[in-house]
């Protein structure tokens, strides 16, 4: 990577199923570089009270519904790196995702770094979602049974710049993508 390469922007995507420590890595990377943090959740939760919204969506399909997110999450990640600000996603990306916002750094000279958060216990994922609670305001707490049928779908992805787990720390994790960062 040339100087140029580390003074540009860059395009962070924290991706994973729920529980796998996503949000946090996420959270904990914004906080340790004073970056914005978009998340797909809260973002969501905004539209809740919105009831024509809801209609609309509730009209949608699943793919659609995501897709809706998306394209708002990457709108404002859009706007970020215009400003030449660095920015963090949170969301349950597929490969179209990932894809994406891989698109939106190439054209604006940011780099990207995708990072996916697992959890190949599944005892330990199950606990932590029947353990937490998230206060996102207008948005639902997850149960197992819904993390368990998304389990079932999940396809993994092809394009991702580093893997972290449940063997090691929050902290590690996004240590880890700092460094990786800093290169």
């Amino acid at each position: 990577m040339t100087d140029a390469d580390a003074e540009a922007p860059a395009l962070v995507l924290v991706t994973g199923l729920q529980g796998t420590g996503k949000s946090a890595v996420a959270g904990g990377i914004a906080r340790e570089l004073h970056l914005p943090l978009l998340a797909w959740d809260w973002l969501m939760a905004g539209l809740t009270s919105f009831e024509p919204v809801q209609d609309a969506f509730r009209a949608m399909g699943r793919e659609e519904y995501r897709r809706a997110g998306w394209v708002q999450l990457l709108q404002l990640a859009r706007l970020q790196l215009m400003h030449g600000t660095s920015v963090v996603i949170d969301g349950l990306a597929r490969a179209g995702e990932v894809e994406g916002v891989r698109a939106l750094a190439d054209e604006l000279g940011a780099r990207s770094l995708v990072v996916l958060t697992s959890c190949t216990d599944v005892d330990v994922q199950r606990a932590r979602i029947e353990g937490r609670r998230r206060d996102i305001p207008g948005w639902y707490e997850l149960t197992w049974e819904h993390v368990a049928q998304t389990r079932t779908r999940w396809i993994g992805l092809p394009d991702v710049d580093l893997e972290v787990d449940e063997r090691g720390s929050i902290a590690e994790h996004i240590a880890a993508v700092v460094a990786r960062l800093a290169r």
